[in-house]
């Protein structure tokens, strides 16, 4: 049913329970999986010009942190940190690599505040072509 599997990670707490769904559903299939960091351009665009590269690389360090968890669970998985607008280079991903399945959490990096901007998740499970799976966090952060 699921051959490929693309987890799109920021990090977060609920972005790791996303991840070990995700896994455990890719371990149930023999699923390939792919983990993805999307590096916010908005955020890097936004910040002082004499800062960006610095905000860039700093945005990167984190994304491989981020992919370094996920290896951590999981010794066999592809990563790929991406720059863009998150949604849309989830999905142009899952499209590079004929996934089956995204999947993501569902508060990200910004919290509850994400509700007023606009939501990753949200933009995913309205315009994916691919089914996502979405995890919400069950505790609350602190």
């Amino acid at each position: 049913m699921f051959e490929t599997v693309v987890i799109a990670t920021d990090g977060s707490q609920s972005a790791e329970r996303a991840v070990m769904a995700a896994l455990d559903l890719a371990n149930r299939f023999d699923a390939a999986v792919h983990a993805l960091y999307v590096v916010e351009e908005g955020d890097v665009a936004a910040a002082p010009e004499d800062v960006r590269e610095h905000l860039r690389e700093s945005l990167e360090d984190s994304g491989e942190a981020a992919l370094a968890n996920v290896r951590e669970a999981d010794g066999n998985v592809t990563t790929a940190v991406r720059e863009g607008h998150p949604a849309e280079e989830i999905q142009r991903y899952a499209a590079e690599h004929d996934a089956d399945l995204v999947a993501t959490g569902t508060r990200g990096r910004h919290g509850e505040y994400r509700f007023v901007l606009g939501s990753v998740a949200e933009a995913l499970v309205r315009d994916s072509p691919v089914p996502v799976l979405t995890v919400r966090q069950l505790e609350t952060a602190t």
